[in-house]
Parts: structure tokens; sequence; C-alpha cells
């Protein structure tokens, strides 16, 4: 794993389950992930979905090898523009985010139904700030829709 500014950097990974789930159900084998497009590939990657409205600068596709391209689970050009990774306005950018989430259910099904195969999927995205972007939201929303997960997250 590369090391910047002498730390490694943020991973989200974790598979999640309900407690009272028995082994072997949908729950335990949910496996949602967030990773920077910039990233290099790695075989437990499951299916890539690049997550952003725009595509990255300087990568080709054989180079982001994403699975899909899912520019409607990027937040909407007003409010992507009005965030602008501005690290004061991540409560509020989070809040209209799952707005927006919530008012397209139809994306979260997209990603949920592959997520459900045991396959893993990874949510591509961006931006640096490994903490505060719309990805991590994102994350946040599916689990929160499977009834798993971490719980609604505040600015770091």
């Amino acid at each position: 794993m590369k090391i910047i500014n002498g730390r490694e950097p943020l991973r989200r990974h974790t598979s999640f389950a309900k407690r009272n789930d028995p082994p072997g159900t949908i729950a335990m084998m949910i496996d949602i992930r967030i990773k920077r497009v910039y990233d290099p590939v790695e075989p437990d990657d499951g299916f890539r979905v690049l997550v952003d409205r725009l595509w990255p600068r300087g990568l080709t596709k054989a180079k982001v090898r994403a699975d899909l391209w899912l520019k409607e689970a990027a937040p909407g050009t007003i409010l992507r523009k009005w965030f602008g990774h501005d690290r004061s306005k991540w409560n509020e950018f989070r809040t209209r985010y799952l707005a927006e989430l919530s008012g397209a259910p139809d994306v979260a099904d997209r990603l949920l139904d592959e997520a459900k195969t045991g396959r893993g999927v990874t949510l591509l995205y961006a931006a640096r700030d490994t903490e505060c972007n719309h990805a991590v939201v994102l994350r946040e929303y599916l689990l929160g829709r499977l009834g798993i997960g971490e719980g609604p997250r505040e600015s770091p």
C-alpha cells in the first residue's frame, strides 16, 4: 500500500452482518468498499463502480477498469459545486446528498443488487479527501438501506 504524507491512506472496507443473522445469509456476505480511483486495482475489489459524475483526470478506461460508470450515483452538479470539498460544509453536504439519494432509490437498488451477489462492490471516487467525499455518504446510505452499517457520521 502506498504511504502518503507519512501515513497509509484510509481504507473503508468492512463486511457487515446483523448480530442475529446466521452465517451464510445475505447480510453476512455484503461487502461494500470505497476506494480512490487512482489507487491500484486489487483482485479483491470485486465489482468496481465509478460513482463520479465526471471522468477522473488523466485516467483511461483501461487504467480505471470499472465494471460500471454510474454517474447517477454522484451528487448533482449544483450540490457538487456548492460543496467544493470544503470540510466546513461537510455536514450540510451529507444531509443534502442523502436527500438526493433518497429521491432516486433505483440507483441504490442497482448497487445493492450487485452487492447481494456476494462478490463485493468497490465504489470508486476521484476526490483527494478520503474521509469527506460523496462515496463515504453513498456507502453509508447503501448500508443503511440494508439495515446494517456504522450509522450516521458527522464531520471528522
